[in-house]
């Protein structure tokens, strides 16, 4: 059963263990802020919902966008190939490394073994494989996190 946790302005954060929500409540990092009717673990009322007693600065998550990583390539394309559809299990890059291409979110996208390997050191116009969407950068909601 995840508890979810309020910042102290009210605005939600994410959701931990109903474990780790007690201990907030015991070190006092946190309040009840609604419970489950009748239910009591030691004299806290168990918890549903808790809220920060102090405010947590959170601007860093809506400022930029999440950092480019491998992982996250695979969550932004939902591991489906970029260039035939089939389940992708590694990235490539658009634009080769080779020729001064970056790891960003706009220059790589997810990709099967098979069409990695057969568009090799060219862009996908010189091998004739077209990309079935443009690569942009994800929010931090797309990714899940």
């Amino acid at each position: 059963m995840d508890v979810l946790v309020l910042n102290a302005d009210l605005g939600p954060l994410h959701r931990v263990s109903f474990r780790h929500a007690v201990r907030m409540l015991v070190r006092r990092v946190a309040e009840v802020h609604e419970s489950h009717p009748g239910r009591l673990v030691g004299s806290y009322p168990a918890p549903r919902v808790v809220r920060l007693v102090t405010y947590v600065v959170t601007r860093w998550r809506h400022s930029r966008g999440p950092g480019w990583s491998r992982p996250g390539v695979l969550v932004r394309d939902r591991r489906c190939c970029a260039y035939c559809g089939r389940p992708a299990s590694t990235v490539d890059h658009v634009l080769p490394r080779s020729r001064g291409g970056a790891n960003s979110w706009a220059n790589t996208v997810a990709a099967c073994g098979p069409c990695n390997h057969r568009k090799g050191d060219r862009t996908p116009a010189e091998a004739r494989m077209p990309l079935r969407f443009a690569p942009a950068a994800p929010t931090w909601a797309a990714l899940g996190i």
